[in-house]
């Protein structure tokens, strides 16, 4: 039996653990997480509004993959303007959000397995990215961002 969200739709376990982490972080007091968490429970109430039905662990993940990658791209934009303060704020609220994220693959994780894809297609140069980059999209979702991949393998096929 799946617990209930505030407005009475079914939660996915891992909306269950963010609400969770939430109480934890009333009760130690930690603002940066109580902020960040409550941002990110409103996020998938957003997500259930627009989808018409609750969410599936899979469509709650890609919720908070779509909040961290948010961070990823504030952080850069602010060191580019000299903004340390939120810099920091935004790498807090991002160290929050990548405990609900599985484990990021490595670099050579992501070289190994497109080095195997590029040899099983054929992929013989920067043009033929397309045979290669849906492959490898697909095996590393939520463990790896898109740009990662395709540098890695721009590079691997020699762009």
């Amino acid at each position: 039996a799946r617990a209930l969200l505030f407005g009475g739709l079914p939660v996915s376990a891992l909306q269950q653990q963010v609400q969770d982490q939430l109480k934890q972080a009333m009760r130690d007091q930690d603002a940066v997480e109580r902020s960040t968490l409550r941002m990110l429970i409103a996020a998938f109430k957003n997500a259930e509004i627009e989808a018409g039905t609750s969410l599936s662990d899979e469509h709650a993940l890609a919720v908070v993959q779509k909040q961290a990658k948010q961070r990823r791209e504030s952080i850069e934009e602010f060191r580019k303007a000299g903004r340390q303060d939120l810099v920091d704020q935004e790498t807090a609220e991002l160290v929050v959000l990548e405990r609900f994220l599985p484990a990021q693959a490595t670099d050579e994780d992501i070289r190994a397995a497109a080095q195997q894809v590029i040899t099983e297609t054929g992929a013989a140069g920067p043009r033929e990215i397309g045979k290669v980059m849906p492959v490898l999209t697909a095996s590393f979702a939520g463990r790896a961002d898109g740009r990662r991949i395709s540098a890695i393998v721009r590079e691997l096929l020699g762009s």
